[in-house]
């Protein structure tokens, strides 16, 4: 018995003594910051509002692109309406009801772009209107809103600072001179709020412009003229909208360039009209060496549904989350024309098919 005692003494003292055994190695220290931060940025073209939205329900509008919108650090929507009141109009002359951005708000939107061809449809009085209503936003969902006047938008967050220059080659319904104006496709005033944005530091500058032919899937010469002398001024990136059709991308002058991302919402049912593209750009830092730059783009397309086809109301969707789901549509012909018009824009445009 006693040498019982004795050897688990003697065990019970050792354990004391021996070095204790990792069950996994240690890890090997690093730099408190050697962590990249991204930020990224989800842009969506163009969201309307006809005459025949009016009567459903907007809950599954952007239902499906919620989570994509609220997933990155901000989303950017080019809202193509004025909010002039009663009573409510589509096309030609829009007048949009309140609640429209209020939904597109909190379904995700962090940033409306203003600056499009139908934003003074009610005139004067109807720009002004839109901007109150916006501004009542910005204080009880805190969502911002470019476009209107020289002055870019320096988004911030994580260390990195981000400009974006929203700008149209006009409007519809109303005079060039105004005050407040749009931000106007003259160079003079496009350098105007690029230098601001300089000038605040902005380590990225981002173009948002409202231009091109509509239905054309192909840019033309001025857009390409346009992008080169955007990626001279220090642009890193050009993403644009107004075709209502998605058109080609290429880089130029080394900058990415998104010519045409389509419509985001619309009633539109013309040929091409209801694909569009996302596109996500991302930013990263990296505490450690200071380095900042911008990720190649990512474009997701998007396809907007119309009532009765996949859902009982307009319902715009991530296609590769639904490129399999063809028994899930009301009318499965649609499906069809979904993945026909894909593979007829990729084929005309040359994205995606590498």
């Amino acid at each position: 018995m006693r040498k019982s005692l004795a050897i688990i003494l003697a065990l019970f003292l050792a354990s004391f003594q021996a070095p204790a055994q990792l069950l996994c190695p240690m890890p090997k220290a690093r730099p408190l910051y050697s962590m990249s931060d991204t930020v990224s940025l989800y842009i969506i073209g163009d969201v309307m509002m006809h005459a025949k939205q009016l009567d459903h329900d907007c809950e599954y509008f952007l239902k499906y692109l919620a989570p994509h919108m609220q997933e990155a650090t901000f989303c950017i929507a080019n809202l193509e309406f004025p909010l002039g009141g009663e009573p409510y109009t589509g096309y030609p002359a829009f007048s949009t009801p309140d609640w429209y951005p209020e939904y597109i708000a909190r379904c995700g939107t962090d940033v409306f772009l203003t600056a499009n061809n139908h934003v003074l449809d009610k005139g004067t009085a109807g720009l002004e209107r839109t901007i109150k209503v916006y501004d009542k936003l910005v204080d009880s969902l805190g969502i911002q809103y470019t476009g209107i006047g020289k002055e870019p938008l320096i988004l911030r967050r994580r260390g990195l600072s981000i400009a974006l220059v929203n700008f149209t080659y006009g409007t519809n319904m109303a005079p060039e001179r105004l005050e407040p104006d749009v931000l106007r496709m003259r160079q003079s005033d496009v350098k105007v709020c690029i230098d601001k944005a300089k000038a605040q530091e902005a380590d990225f500058i981002v173009a948002l412009p409202h231009w091109g032919a509509e239905y054309v899937l192909t840019h033309g010469p001025t857009q390409e003229h346009w992008a080169s002398w955007l990626a001279k001024q220090g642009c890193c990136a050009v993403v644009g909208a107004h075709p209502h059709v998605v058109q080609d991308t290429s880089h130029v002058a080394g900058i990415p360039v998104v010519y045409s991302m389509g419509n985001a919402v619309s009633n539109m049912s013309a040929i091409n009209t209801r694909l569009e593209l996302a596109v996500t750009l991302r930013f990263v830092q990296n505490h450690v060496t200071g380095e900042k730059v911008m990720l190649e783009p990512q474009l997701d397309w998007l396809w907007c549904t119309l009532p009765g086809m996949l859902t009982e109301s307009y319902a715009t969707i991530v296609i590769k989350e639904w490129a399999t789901r063809r028994n899930e549509w009301l009318t499965p012909s649609d499906f069809d024309n979904m993945m026909a018009t894909l593979q007829r824009v990729q084929e005309a445009t040359g994205i995606g098919r590498d």
